[in-house]
């Protein structure tokens, strides 16, 4: 059996990337590893994807690896560099970052300016690069969804990243992408406020891992 590890910076992450592999890859063996004060460092020290930032991700990429993973997702959006240096030093085993999958299949199947969601700020820095020059970007912060969803108003996480998918629509986007694996869950309510075909990275992203470590496709 295949063994993944799937390392989160925020525990809201767990659950979907979770439930997306029982539904989807029941057979893979997962390790779930935590440290949900990336994204707090992240937000609070102001030094960016530092020298020090970059350590800690190698390290955890390490320690997966050293329990036998045979291909490692990182599941919070906003450490791609980070996640790239990870890639580079385990090249013999598929490294994802969460969005990488679904980048692909927007760019795969273009139609329209898309709207990228966020409700992590720095999200928003980092990701918008990694998608090709000639995929048309609007993006948008669903302000106050992930304080919402920290204190389980999980109804108002959804009306929030909702809104947000209505606003993209009337900016002239014609999809919706949701930027963080924590979003998934508000993917229905996206798809009912605006109408619009909504991407999520959780379904991309075990389908991408699936086919890359051999296991064949979802």
């Amino acid at each position: 059996m295949t063994r993944i590890a799937l390392i989160h910076a925020l525990s809201h992450s767990v659950a979907p990337i979770n439930e997306a592999f029982a539904r989807d890859w029941p057979e893979a063996v997962r390790m779930n590893l935590l440290d949900d004060s990336l994204s707090a460092d992240l937000a609070r020290d102001g030094k960016g994807l530092d020298d020090v930032m970059h350590e800690r991700f190698q390290r955890l990429a390490q320690y997966a690896v050293d329990t036998g993973a045979q291909g490692i997702l990182f599941t919070c959006s906003a450490f791609g560099p980070c996640i790239e240096a990870v890639a580079r030093r385990h090249a013999g085993i598929p490294v994802l970052k969460p969005n990488e999958a679904m980048i692909d299949e927007a760019a795969q199947g273009q139609q329209g300016r898309l709207g990228l969601i966020a409700t992590f700020a720095p999200t928003l820095a980092s990701m918008p690069p990694e998608f090709p020059s000639d995929v048309a970007l609007e993006t948008a912060l669903a302000e106050g969804a992930l304080d919402a969803l920290n204190a389980g108003d999980t109804q108002r996480h959804d009306a929030l990243i909702a809104a947000q998918a209505l606003a993209l629509r009337e900016r002239g986007c014609t999809r919706i992408a949701l930027a963080q694996f924590s979003m998934a869950r508000s993917r229905a309510a996206c798809e009912t406020a605006s109408g619009l075909p909504v991407l999520t990275t959780v379904d991309s992203a075990v389908r991408a891992l699936r086919r890359r470590t051999g296991a064949g496709s979802a």
